[in-house]
C-alpha cells in the first residue's frame, strides 16, 4: 500500500463513522428513555426530579453534542435529559438535551 492510499484509508475510517449524525439531526432515543431534571453530584451520585439515584458502573453520558463525558466533569451540574434505568433500578445511559430535543415529548410519553 502507497502512502496516497494509506492516507485515504485513514481519512474514510475517521469520516465514515460520523456520517450517519451528519445526515440525521435527530438523536434516537430508546423507548423506555425517561425524561427528568438531573443534578449530578459526585460520582456515582445524582439526583433525577430531586429524588437521589445511582449511576450504573457502566453509564454513559452523552453530550448535547452526542460526545461521551464523563460523570465528575459534572459534578454540581444540573441538566435536562433522557435517561434509561437497568434491570437493578441503576441510571445506565444519559443524553443531556438540546433545546430543540426538549421540546418534543419524552419518548414514553408519546
Amino acid at each position: 500500500m502507497n502512502k496516497r492510499h494509506f492516507l485515504l484509508a485513514l481519512a474514510a475510517a475517521i469520516t465514515l463513522p460520523s456520517l450517519p449524525a451528519l445526515a440525521n439531526d435527530a438523536r434516537p432515543f430508546p423507548a423506555k428513555a425517561k425524561r427528568g431534571k438531573i443534578r449530578f453530584g459526585y460520582a456515582p451520585d445524582i439526583a433525577i426530579d430531586g429524588k437521589p439515584r445511582q449511576l450504573s458502573p457502566a453509564a454513559r453520558i452523552f453530550s448535547e453534542e452526542n460526545l461521551t463525558v464523563v460523570p465528575n466533569m459534572l459534578a454540581d451540574a444540573t441538566f435536562i435529559v433522557n435517561y434509561t434505568e437497568d434491570m437493578n433500578g441503576y441510571v445506565d445511559r444519559i443524553w443531556i438535551l438540546t433545546q430543540d430535543e426538549m421540546r418534543l415529548p419524552a419518548a414514553n410519553t408519546r
